[in-house]
């Protein structure tokens, strides 16, 4: 204590790598923590390949860094063409840590350690395949930070990485960008969107396997099948597009379900919704899910990974088996029929964000792994 105390007292100077600062969860992740650690005081720079959220961070006053790191490959020479673009600027900006998101700016900022002897930390923001790549040259830094009890055990076991090197900050969020209430243009909004006037369930993720949209779409054939008007809205981008339409078409649920990109704005469409389904068959966490609740949506999510450490049964929001259609469709239709538990899970969702997955309480520990890491540099 007495040591965080003394150290906290000087401003750190912090290098983040990723690949792009597109609209995403890491991207979202980097905004909050970002935010929070530039209130404490601290020099921050995000280093990536452009991507449309480059303002926000700069309104932020995050410095941004161009680098031609867009690539998935840990052997490609856009690694090193990155790495010889830093290395100067690190020197002359007196960068103290690296803080790494994805798998090749991992490998990046061991590299840069290697010149520098900078204190890295990376984050394991989800699960990883296991290919030999990870144990040749595995590069996760001084300190993992994992954001659930799950993923900390997936990189452990499956990785071999010492359990303390890993430390479980969940991701937080900045509640008061989400209103309680659902908007007055309420109405308005959902014309923009071609909604009709009936309910509306919705799920933000990316259109990815893992995201189960294929049994939300199936199970939304239950529902509508006893609650007509009931639509889907679909918000987010995704190699599994097509499949997903030709799954409504099948279904003929194309005038139900709605797909529409991922948004900057995730407060005003989840306005819209009366619902918010993750039916995931395997997540990190859930930073979708945990908007939702800080909106204070009713919400449905299965049992997996760090959803299990989001949402109480019964209490903040209801759990599902995953891939199993049949059972997310009666959840779907139990709340829909029953405004008064929306209500009751809805405000003990937001509650339970603004307690334990708050913005500032990300920074502040991620803060105290940052000192962690520099005290042993020194």
């Amino acid at each position: 204590m007495e040591l965080y105390a003394t150290l906290t007292l000087f401003n750190m100077n912090i290098l983040y790598l990723t690949n792009h600062l597109n609209i995403g969860g890491i991207s979202s992740y980097l905004l909050s923590l970002t935010k929070g650690l530039k209130q404490r005081g601290h020099n921050l720079y995000v280093a990536a390949s452009g991507g449309e959220l480059i303002p926000q961070f700069l309104e932020q006053g995050i410095q941004y860094i161009p680098i031609p790191i867009k690539t998935k490959s840990e052997v490609s020479p856009k690694i090193i063409i990155s790495l010889f673009r830093l290395l100067k600027w690190i020197k002359k900006e007196n960068i103290q840590l690296i803080h790494s998101h994805t798998r090749t700016t991992q490998v990046l900022g061991c590299l840069i350690k290697r010149f520098y002897h900078l204190a890295h930390v990376s984050t394991a923001h989800g699960f990883f395949k296991k290919r030999f790549s990870r144990r040749l040259f595995p590069c996760w830094g001084d300190k993992v930070i994992a954001i659930s009890q799950e993923v900390k055990e997936h990189i452990a076991g499956d990785f071999g990485v010492r359990e303390e090197n890993i430390v479980v900050i969940h991701n937080g969020i900045d509640i008061n960008r989400f209103r309680e209430q659902r908007t007055e243009d309420r109405e308005q909004i959902k014309k923009k969107f071609g909604l009709g006037d009936g309910p509306v369930i919705g799920i933000i993720a990316r259109l990815s396997a893992e995201k189960g949209h294929n049994y939300l779409i199936q199970a939304m054939k239950e529902a509508i099948a006893k609650i007509p008007d009931a639509q889907l809205l679909i918000v987010g981008d995704g190699k599994r597009k097509k499949e997903l339409s030709d799954l409504t078409k099948s279904l003929n649920l194309e005038k139900n379900v709605f797909f529409i990109p991922s948004v900057l704005d995730t407060e005003e469409v989840l306005s819209l919704m009366d619902i918010f389904v993750l039916p995931s068959t395997k997540e990190g966490l859930g930073l979708s899910l945990m908007e939702a609740m800080a909106a204070g949506l009713a919400v449905i999510g299965s049992r997996v990974g760090g959803i299990k450490a989001l949402i109480k049964d019964g209490y903040n929001g209801l759990m599902v088996e995953p891939g199993d259609s049949h059972q997310l469709a009666a959840a779907i239709l139990k709340l829909l029929a029953d405004p008064r538990q929306r209500k009751y899970l809805g405000e003990n969702a937001r509650n339970f964000v603004k307690e334990n997955f708050s913005q500032d309480k990300m920074s502040e520990e991620t803060e105290r792994v940052y000192l962690e890491c520099l005290s042993k540099e020194d």
